[in-house]
């Protein structure tokens, strides 16, 4: 948790949530109280800045609807288990604990994948450079084996979820995961630096069924210069 929390104190990523879901905070802003609400994030870039890769009717759609309901979802469980706090009954626990894991991941995870992502040719696609690029080639051998890798997984997520690089602190290596929907799968100890979105309301309209396609388009957006941040972050916390 000690990882999370300084994460969210150091990296770029706009708003924030921790997978326990008891603080929001934007970058640079002081500590929020427990049990404040959760806000939706604006995009860093207009609607249909990642054209053509990501086409702008599912940006709208994706960042004003699917998005918003995670944070409104996040919100309503924590409101009852507060509640449950109060009153002492703990009979729909299990329920508002899974409903704010569920909704708290997916703030999260969507906050991460919209600030790693930019206008290709103004910030997003390219080669990563830096920590991440050594990181990557440490952990992979090549950045082309881990952009491989990362697809691959990608692409097989059962169902809906998430592709996803984590940073493991506990060895300083960087691992591809899986995320089922938005918070099975997850692992601890190791906190994400870069994810791709696979759910289908993430490309259905653009892409169909495709999600390959889409994973493979995906590449021309992704913002290197925040992900090295990210890792940037971790990597040289005291």
């Amino acid at each position: 948790m000690d990882d999370r929390r300084t994460f969210l104190k150091t990296a770029a990523l706009g708003a924030l949530v921790t997978a326990a879901g008891t603080t929001t905070r934007a970058l640079g802003a002081e500590p929020v109280p427990a049990g404040t609400e959760h806000t939706l994030p604006e995009l860093p870039y207009a609607y249909n800045a990642l054209e053509p890769f990501i086409d702008e009717r599912t940006m709208r759609l994706h960042h004003d609807k699917h998005h918003a309901g995670y944070v409104k979802g996040l919100n309503a469980a924590e409101a009852a288990l507060a509640k449950a706090r109060e009153s002492g009954d703990y009979a729909l626990v299990q329920h508002w604990s899974r409903q704010a894991a569920f909704h708290g991941g997916g703030h999260w995870l969507h906050t991460m994948f919209w600030s790693v992502m930019a206008p290709n040719g103004n910030g997003g696609g390219g080669a990563p450079t830096g920590q991440i690029e050594a990181a990557i080639k440490d952990s992979f051998g090549s950045v082309a084996a881990f952009k491989a890798q990362f697809a691959a997984a990608a692409k097989s997520v059962e169902g809906s979820g998430w592709g996803l690089l984590h940073y493991r602190p506990h060895d300083q290596s960087l691992i591809i995961l899986q995320a089922e929907n938005q918070q099975k799968l997850s692992a601890w100890g190791s906190i994400p630096i870069l994810g791709i979105d696979v759910w289908e309301h993430a490309y259905y309209l653009k892409y169909q069924n495709d999600r390959g396609a889409y994973v493979d388009a995906w590449w021309n957006v992704v913002n290197w210069t925040q992900v090295d941040r990210n890792l940037a972050s971790l990597m040289n916390k005291k």
